[in-house]
């Protein structure tokens, strides 16, 4: 019996198909679940976390509004809610786009950054799920069949 069958209390799945996808939900649950708990110390949601990163990617430049959806992990985050939030506690700033006067820009601030980096020196702790079940060249085989999922669809 696998643990997926034993967690769930589960008969033998009809398909390795199946049962993987059930495993992959899941894992992922719990993972999102580990993840919200991480960030609730640093009084920001998993979607705040996204936007900052992808800010301090983009920094000293700006950012729209349609790039940060695009780039999100969650694609059903409402990004002009999550900036004005972010906005709301100093994170980031925004203005009206120069060239766009309809557009948003959106900027990291120095406070952002630091947040971000007060983040980086405790994030190892949400890898160490991964670190203390797979050696590394399980979580590159794992990161290699997940690509290869991702590539059918993207």
């Amino acid at each position: 019996m696998s643990n997926i069958e034993k967690i769930l209390s589960q008969k033998a799945f009809n398909t390795e198909y199946t049962k993987g996808l059930v495993s992959l939900i899941f894992v992922g649950n719990w993972m999102v679940s580990r993840h919200q708990q991480f960030f609730k110390k640093f009084d920001i949601t998993m979607q705040q976390y996204n936007i900052l990163r992808i800010l301090r990617g983009q920094h000293p430049k700006a950012a729209n509004i349609n790039m940060l959806k695009e780039r999100m992990l969650d694609k059903m985050s409402d990004v002009s809610r999550l900036v004005e939030r972010l906005r709301k506690a100093e994170l980031v700033e925004r203005k009206s786009c120069e060239a766009d006067r309809r557009a948003v820009d959106v900027k990291i601030t120095a406070k952002g950054l630091q947040l971000l980096k007060e983040i980086d020196e405790e994030i190892e702790s949400l890898e160490d799920c991964l670190r203390q079940s797979l050696s590394p060249k399980e979580a590159a085989q794992l990161n290699k069949l997940l690509d290869k999922m991702l590539g059918l669809y993207y």
